[in-house]
């Protein structure tokens, strides 16, 4: 998963996973655009980062079967680095 926080345009642009192409968007969740190749999401665009990020972020996760935690953290760890590439790598969660 790689991160970038764009802090000029306040933006964060969360990679999936690598795709040549994006099939469409999907805008449905207010300040989010989801990019989907295939079907599958592959890419998260946040809209503005002051407010409400979690909350989108977890709706994303609930409608496509995402990790909304994976997708806070690398959130967090892109505005910590503005301006910069973060790659995280976040394994399967353990079954107790």
């Amino acid at each position: 998963m790689r991160a970038d926080y764009d802090n000029v345009a306040d933006t964060i642009q969360i990679e999936l996973e690598p795709a040549d192409r994006l099939d469409r968007d999907d805008a449905t969740i207010s300040g989010l655009l989801v990019g989907l190749c295939d079907g599958r999401a592959v890419m998260v665009d946040l809209i503005g980062t002051d407010a409400g990020v979690e909350t989108r972020l977890k709706a994303a996760g609930d409608r496509y079967g995402l990790d909304a935690e994976a997708l806070i953290v690398a959130a967090q760890a892109a505005r910590a680095a503005p301006n910069r590439a973060v790659t995280l790598d976040v394994a399967v969660r353990a079954v107790p």
